[in-house]
């Protein structure tokens, strides 16, 4: 423990004696639900047992945006925790803001940057440094189905939008709620986004909303995968206002639902409720996406301090996220895959495995794409304009789809600037 404090101390590049003390950190998260809580469990128990204190700050909310307008208060108070979960898009601004402190050193020195997918180091480098470390891999292109449900009614899993549809349907005809989802922006988001991907396919996805090309946009295959995300709203549950995301998984456990289009944190807690992944509820591709891997990393961020203490305590967190053991123990509780390399997948349930496969496919065949709905595919901009877009068309019974792609288009290139 000595040799390894003073090592991580050398790093921060200090001056001050060290002190022989338990580091404290903040973290802010929103790692709240069932899964999502067993999950910094194994984080906070890993930093206990290093003989540390953590200093928690969970704040509810599914998607992350109300942690993200709690982060902003406490940084314009210059008050900022030393630690929090950052990814994507929101992740870069901060950095370019000048607020998180640079790890690269820290990566030089341990070789973190040859144990990580080349998609994961991109992610969370700004300017060439890293600045956040990956707690995890999640696939957001998931449909999960109960298993019995759909036995009990003589049908099988769909594999493409009009099966379905017609597997939904039919559902729906015998009483039993087709879809669970609530009506977040981002919950309503990642069923577009599993949508875009199985009607639209990779390089619709890419010129849409990577390169925001304006033809493809406000194009006819734009107006068809609008189309097909509106007929999905005549499926979801009667009481679908304000459920949230967690919520409609107990639906699909209970059989209440059939099935559920979300990022593989659910698994998380289908796990914590003794659910098995896999055998009782399955996980497939989002229809027509086989191939595919809509990606969200996880990462933690820390924020720059001078305090030597808190540089130290800072230090000693990364190091510990990535470690391969906290990345299997972590991953295993939250649904989620290793975002290093050579990490062992034994243990691992099933979807976990097939996940990591698809990934390691994904990334050989160009097919790995950044997610629209988890902030890793727009600047925050962006896909907060397309996020109320989507949220409006999905409501309104008389928006129209060729018209909504013409305003999304036009939407975009102004947003954009």
């Amino acid at each position: 423990m000595i040799m390894k404090r003073r090592t991580l101390f050398l790093l921060c590049s200090l001056t001050a004696p060290l002190f022989a003390q338990a580091s404290q950190v903040e973290v802010l998260h929103w790692w709240t639900s069932g899964g999502e809580g067993r999950a910094v469990e194994v984080l906070k128990s890993m930093w206990a047992a290093e003989g540390n204190q953590w200093q928690d700050f969970a704040v509810q909310g599914g998607g992350g945006k109300s942690a993200m307008t709690v982060l902003k208060s406490r940084a314009l108070a210059a008050n900022p925790p030393q630690a929090a979960h950052l990814k994507g898009f929101e992740l870069q601004e901060w950095a370019s803001l000048g607020f998180l402190r640079d790890l690269e050193p820290m990566a030089d020195h341990f070789g973190w940057n040859k144990v990580m997918p080349p998609v994961v180091h991109q992610t969370l480098s700004s300017a060439g440094e890293l600045v956040a470390v990956p707690t995890g891999i999640h696939r957001v292109n998931w449909l999960w189905i109960n298993q019995k449900v759909l036995r009990q009614n003589g049908l099988t899993p769909p594999t493409d939008w009009p099966a379905f549809i017609k597997v939904a349907q039919t559902l729906k005809d015998k009483g039993i709620a087709p879809l669970a989802i609530g009506n977040d922006p981002w919950q309503l988001a990642i069923l577009f986004e599993a949508v875009a991907l199985g009607e639209g396919g990779v390089e619709f996805y890419r010129k849409a909303f990577l390169e925001q090309d304006s033809d493809t946009l406000a194009g006819a295959d734009m107006v068809r995968v609008l189309k097909r995300f509106k007929e999905l709203r005549a499926l979801l549950p009667e009481r679908f206002i304000g459920l949230g995301w967690n919520q409609a998984t107990v639906r699909l456990e209970k059989g209440e639902a059939a099935m559920q289009i979300m990022g593989d944190w659910v698994k998380g807690d289908l796990s914590a409720a003794s659910y098995h992944p896999g055998d009782d509820i399955l996980c497939l591709p989002t229809p027509g996406s086989k191939g595919i891997f809509s990606y969200n990393i996880d990462s933690i961020a820390m924020f720059k301090v001078r305090d030597p203490v808190q540089l130290e305590a800072q230090s000693e967190l990364a190091t510990l996220i990535m470690r391969p053991d906290f990345q299997i123990r972590f991953n295993q509780a939250k649904g989620s895959i290793p975002a290093l390399t050579q990490v062992s997948m034994q243990g691992f349930d099933r979807c976990a495995v097939q996940s990591h496969t698809d990934f390691l496919q994904a990334q050989r065949d160009g097919h790995l794409l950044p997610s629209v709905a988890e902030g890793m595919a727009l600047p925050t901009p962006l896909q907060q304009a397309l996020l109320d877009l989507l949220t409006g068309f999905f409501n309104d019974p008389n928006a129209n789809p060729q018209q909504t792609a013409e305003r999304l288009g036009r939407v975009m290139r102004s947003v954009k600037g």
